[in-house]
């Protein structure tokens, strides 16, 4: 019984430190707008970067996996984080900020922000590593980097931003 209240009050800290805000409703208002338009703007770039990367066939396939999963990831973004951050503003800008709509909202704006942003910065650290090891092995590049190794890397990247939440 203990345990149930002790969650119950964490959940009630965590909905106070997310659902308070000391600003003006207005302020509020422009960056869900601004954050609705930064979303569209990134699903339709990121689309299309994958439709470029699918219709491309001289790129090495090791480094065509990465850049889709840079991709994918800020797609993502797009598509999860920043609606969700752009509602958790847009209830903010109104009187009643202490709702359980803000609550999950600001969650799910934490969460995938936190997960997608460290898979992809583990990404940009593995395609700037794939870029020098290119340079720096030359013809024996395309036998080390091998597509398998960095499906590996990939899903351990994913599987490392993941446990990070924990």
């Amino acid at each position: 019984m203990e345990n149930s209240s002790a969650i119950t009050e964490y959940k009630k800290t965590i909905q106070y430190l997310l659902c308070t805000a000391h600003s003006s409703g207005k302020r509020w208002a422009f960056f869900s707008a601004l954050n609705f338009f930064f979303s569209i703007t990134a699903i339709f770039s990121n689309l299309l970067v994958l439709v470029a990367l699918h219709k491309e066939s001289s790129l090495h396939p090791p480094s065509k996996l990465l850049y889709r999963c840079l991709a994918v990831t800020d797609l993502l973004v797009g598509l999860i984080s920043e609606p969700s951050f752009a509602v958790y503003e847009a209830v903010l800008a109104q009187k009643n900020h202490l709702t359980n709509l803000c609550f999950y909202f600001g969650t799910v704006c934490v969460v995938s922000f936190t997960t997608l942003s460290a898979i992809s910065l583990l990404t940009m650290i593995t395609i700037s590593v794939d870029r020098l090891l290119a340079l720096l092995l030359g013809l024996r590049y395309r036998q080390i980097v091998t597509l398998r190794r960095v499906r590996a890397l990939v899903t351990f990247s994913i599987g490392f931003s993941a446990l990070l939440l924990l």
